[in-house]
């Protein structure tokens, strides 16, 4: 099936639409001031691996579903313990820093860019409520964002994608699945959505072996590319 035939655009945003790292690392500083790069580094890993073997574990069965403030305060807990921190004020606050995450330079032009051509959905691993929080600020713009919490699941399983398909009532095949991590890519990619990659400096680059639709520089170059495959521009439905 041709790209010129894609119907909607379905965001990841967590890593792809804002920078992650940066907005875990203001918070980390916040709660201790006195950490420079290298005392912050080994806090943001313990954030970041926590996170990533809970949704693993919630995955595979090992863990019932949590939504991820549940797995951001973990975190949060984490490293401020690690910090030798234990005010639980600034642990809440440190766990807030999930969301308010910067956008890339380029995301809040790239996605009102898109906007006039097409539906934009947003799929995220956040909670609803981190979802909401995210997007008001860093001023994301969509016409439906959808949170995998509505699956009570995380990417890559199926149902989470799969929400994209219910709500957008379009067939797998017409929805183009964006994002800056390959295996996230990969888990649309079995459901049957068509996929973009867009690099960012801490996104999951492909493997050799990945097959995606397009590959973009970022979401200029994207708009650029659906620009040249669909002939022009049209009005977003939804």
């Amino acid at each position: 099936m041709a790209l010129m035939e894609i119907d909607a655009l379905v965001f990841d945003v967590l890593g792809t639409l804002v920078d992650e790292p940066a907005g875990l690392r203001a918070g980390i500083r916040h709660l201790d001031p006195s950490l420079d790069d290298a005392g912050t580094e080994p806090l943001l890993l313990l954030w970041q691996q926590h996170i990533e073997r809970e949704q693993r574990r919630i995955l595979d069965g090992d863990r019932p579903y949590l939504a991820s403030d549940a797995l951001d305060r973990e975190a949060a807990g984490l490293v401020a313990g690690a910090a030798g921190v234990d005010d639980p004020a600034a642990v809440a606050a440190l766990a807030l820093s999930a969301r308010r995450l910067p956008p890339w330079p380029d995301t809040v032009a790239g996605l009102a860019r898109l906007a006039e051509r097409f539906p934009l959905l947003g799929l995220s691993n956040a909670s609803r409520t981190a979802l909401l929080g995210l997007n008001a600020h860093a001023g994301l713009r969509w016409h439906q964002a959808l949170s995998a919490e509505d699956a009570r699941a995380y990417k890559p399983d199926p149902e989470v994608y799969r929400l994209a398909v219910t709500v957008s009532g379009l067939p797998p095949e017409r929805l183009l699945m964006v994002a800056a991590h390959a295996w996230d890519l990969r888990g649309a990619q079995r459901l049957g959505l068509r996929t973009a990659y867009v690099a960012r400096p801490v996104g999951d680059p492909p493997a050799a072996s990945d097959r995606f639709d397009l590959y973009a520089d970022g979401l200029a170059d994207l708009a650029d590319q659906l620009d040249t495959r669909h002939g022009g521009k049209r009005s977003a439905r939804g």
